[in-house]
């Protein structure tokens, strides 16, 4: 599994946890477990989802401010879970440049959603880095 693949699977693990709302260690391993043994894809997908378990209120918090207009419960779920993943990385891992981690979000949002969920997201992450830089 490449880096793209690791994130689309995390992206997805964050929908699912949502979806079912069940946001726990639990759940992670679970989920991972279910996907090929690659072990340092693994350990990616662990972090940014243990990342995002521990912060959870304060990533929100950062797409709330940031998500002009939008209020984060009408966000589709879809995009949302590809923003918090993208807030992870930009917060919580300095080896990703916040570049990488907006132009992956915004393909993700292109292939896994609406036709204008990429500007949406593009929008949302431009912001949220343009404000820590």
């Amino acid at each position: 599994m490449s880096r793209k693949l690791a994130r689309e699977t995390a992206m997805k693990l964050i929908y699912q946890m949502e979806i079912q709302r069940d946001i726990s260690k639990e759940a992670i391993e679970r989920a991972i477990e279910e996907y090929p043994d690659e072990p340092k894809d693994h350990e990616y997908i662990r972090d940014v989802l243990y990342k995002y378990l521990q912060h959870q209120q304060e990533v929100d918090e950062v797409i709330g401010r940031h998500a002009k207009d939008w209020k984060i419960d009408r966000i589709a779920k879809v995009d949302l879970s590809i923003i918090r993943l993208a807030v992870v990385e930009i917060l919580y891992r300095e080896d990703i440049p916040h570049s990488v981690s907006i132009n992956e979000a915004v393909e993700m949002a292109k292939n896994y959603s609406t036709d204008e969920s990429g500007s949406f997201v593009n929008g949302v992450l431009g912001n949220i880095v343009g404000t820590r830089e």
